[in-house]
């Protein structure tokens, strides 16, 4: 797509299985920039992940379609560039050679174009003040002049901007909107102005507790649990100016977006379409932690978690019972059941709550098993996971014993057909051989797709992973 002779549009690519659109969280780039192949021009995020994009055009940048906040569908203009003078313009071949080096442009962000490019590298943000319309849209340009402290220095396109006087329009960055820099909000990083449109916090209400007076996360956090203080820091502020958006009778309302929408619409329809039914069992798993015990002992520099044992016992289970590793293709009317087993792994993160997939964990052993959990748990928080590490699971498995409950009835991971939950170990009164004993009991649920099986399938995985649990010595056998 090309918007004028000698330009090239960059379109939003490819995002990966179920994506379909993303939010601008900060462009690396202004207009006037040269950017060169496969140099990140912005940080998007998506409902599973915060990932930068890579241009695969050279050139100056002519336009940035969106602003920070803005959602972008794939497909559409994301930034627009110009080449140089000398350089591939209106020359097909010249046009034809930079694309070649470049790639397709129809990448999965995060992962570039396939070359490595010396041009890239993070620009510093510039400061942004809340009350400008395009705050936190363009990072600093490498022609930006020092600003003095607490007002943002104007990029390239920004300082040929004028009003119909030819004044500087306002809300520029230098150019203050029309509360004045004395009344406006410092704010950095894209998170926090992410954070408070998401928490129906108001910015300029706030005083930044960070270097100059930037606003940092915790003074949007601080904002939510002591609404009563900041608005005592605006005394002739209306409600709205609270910072909670109002609804009726000072209801909150938190916009349902990004990840957060993802989960909701995905366990809605899980719960339309799976009928699902949930089954437990009580288990002792002092075997199972004095098995952890030994096996850590011997080699303590790879260590074994619960978690990973139990990962092992799942995957003896469904090579057992194959009928649970499988999912229902409602449009074909017909059950499929993977050749391999991709484990997901439910993670709690301060974005909502994920499930990443470790493909074909049958294959690693139980010291890989572990290795891969916490690396991917970790990355998993961290939001560095591209998209493909967070769909096509075939099987669910979740330890909401960290919470500290001992049962759960939760969703189905959809598509999948079912989960096994994992509740916390705690010391309870058993009997063992007659005798009234202490010891460490824990809570294993599953919940299945009642069209994929029947009790007896269920009910058998069910108590061979429970017995497994209660005698690790059996899991010997089926490995």
């Amino acid at each position: 797509m090309t918007t004028s002779v000698g330009t090239r549009d960059f379109l939003l690519p490819d995002l990966g299985e179920g994506l379909s659109e993303a939010e601008i969280v900060e462009w690396r780039v202004a207009v006037g920039d040269v950017v060169t192949v496969d140099q990140t021009v912005v940080e998007v995020e998506t409902a599973k992940a915060v990932v930068d994009v890579p241009c695969p055009y050279a050139g100056r940048v002519v336009a940035l379609h969106g602003a920070a906040g803005e959602v972008r569908p794939v497909g559409q203009p994301l930034i627009t560039i110009a080449p140089l003078d000398g350089e591939a313009g209106d020359d097909p071949h010249a046009t034809y050679r930079e694309e070649e080096r470049a790639g397709s442009g129809n990448v999965l962000i995060g992962y570039g174009t396939g070359h490595g490019g010396s041009g890239r590298r993070r620009r510093r943000p510039r400061l942004a003040l809340a009350s400008e319309p395009g705050a936190g849209t363009a990072a600093g340009g490498t022609r930006e002049q020092p600003a003095p402290a607490g007002v943002a220095a104007p990029t390239a396109a920004a300082a040929n901007r004028r009003d119909a006087t030819g004044r500087p329009a306002a809300g520029d960055a230098g150019v203050p909107a029309q509360a004045g820099p004395a009344g406006a909000a410092l704010v950095i990083s894209p998170i926090v102005r992410r954070l408070a449109r998401e928490r129906g916090v108001d910015l300029a209400s706030l005083r930044g507790t960070g270097p100059g007076g930037v606003i940092r996360r915790a003074d949007v956090e601080a904002a939510l649990v002591a609404p009563a203080a900041r608005l005592a820091a605006v005394p002739d502020a209306p409600p709205a100016h609270v910072g909670l958006a109002p609804a009726a009778d000072g209801d909150v309302v938190i916009p349902l977006t990004g990840i957060r929408k993802v989960i909701a619409d995905k366990l809605s329809r899980s719960r339309r379409e799976i009928p699902e039914v949930t089954i437990w069992v009580d288990v002792d798993a002092t075997g199972l932690l004095a098995t952890r015990a030994a096996i850590n002992a011997a080699t303590p520099d790879a260590p074994v978690s619960i978690l990973a044992l139990l990962a092992r016992i799942c995957l003896s289970g469904l090579r057992r019972y194959p009928q649970l590793n499988a999912h229902v293709d409602t449009e074909g009317q017909r059950i499929v059941q993977s050749a391999g087993v991709h484990l997901g792994i439910a993670a709690q993160t301060d974005r909502g709550l994920v499930v990443p997939v470790l493909r074909d964990a049958q294959r690693l052993t139980t010291r890989e098993l572990a290795a891969a959990l916490a690396e991917t748990t970790a990355a998993a928080r961290a939001g560095t996971l591209p998209p493909a590490r967070l769909t096509g699971g075939t099987f669910t498995l979740n330890n909401y014993g960290v919470f500290g409950v001992d049962g759960s009835t939760p969703i189905i991971n959809h598509p999948e057909a079912a989960l096994l939950g994992v509740g916390r170990i705690v010391d309870k009164p058993w009997v063992v051989d007659g005798q009234l004993a202490v010891r460490k009991v824990t809570q294993l649920s599953l919940t299945f797709d009642h069209r994929v099986c029947d009790g007896g399938v269920a009910g058998g995985f069910l108590r061979h992973v429970a017995d497994c649990v209660e005698q690790p010595a059996l899991l010997v056998a089926n490995v």
